[in-house]
């Protein structure tokens, strides 16, 4: 017979796939971003259900909240052309099929029936009241994991770095203003009087 939290996983499952394949079938960008954020609400779902509160908040609030609204805002600013898209997607469809399979198989060598079988790892116990997953998790990362999230960190600190490099470099044909400048500037600089002499009043 089928439980509840059974029957939620099942659900979650087909939405989360579903919303999948359609954020890479859907020919709008606009709308394969609003399938990932299904996409990630359904993830979300299921890391409750596996105990991970934590994380499906800091799904919810991080992704949906903030990295999505800003892949709406740069697709909807840019202006795309969609039918050099599809072109360019047809050219490279063999090579990216060939990289698909080669991860496909990669993923099932590293978390394979041996690590995530049914019959293999049993039901985990049911953990006390007390008990903090946020407590947990930042002993694992700070401890057992303490090097893989200092190189993670210092990747996307090199990432950000690259970013703000692209952005702020110099163009020629950019007009911009120097702060350094604007705040030394004096009103004599901006602004000449002018003596005139009086005009008659017309008759």
């Amino acid at each position: 017979m089928m439980g509840f939290e059974k029957f939620l996983f099942y659900v979650f499952s087909v939405f989360l796939i579903f919303s999948a394949v359609m954020v890479i079938t859907r020919k709008n960008p606009v709308h394969s971003a609003l399938f990932l954020v299904l996409a990630f609400f359904n993830s979300a779902g299921l890391w409750l259900l596996a105990e991970a509160e934590f994380l499906a908040i800091a799904l919810v609030l991080v992704y949906v909240g903030a990295v999505m609204v800003l892949f709406l805002f740069v697709v909807m600013m840019l202006d795309i052309n969609i039918a050099e898209l599809r072109a360019g997607f047809v050219r490279n469809a063999p090579v990216a099929i060939v990289v698909a399979i080669a991860m496909a198989v990669e993923l099932l060598i590293v978390v394979g029936p041996q690590r995530f079988g049914i019959d293999v790892v049993a039901a985990p116990e049911p953990r006390p009241a007390g008990y903090s997953n946020t407590e947990e998790l930042g002993l694992a990362l700070f401890t057992e994991h303490l090097y893989a999230f200092e190189i993670a960190a210092v990747i996307l600190l090199v990432g950000i770095v690259a970013a703000i490099g692209l952005t702020m470099r110099k163009r020629p044909e950019t007009k911009y203003q120097d702060p350094s400048r604007q705040v030394t500037v004096k009103a004599s600089d901006r602004l000449r009087v002018i003596k005139m002499d009086a005009e008659e009043k017309a008759r």
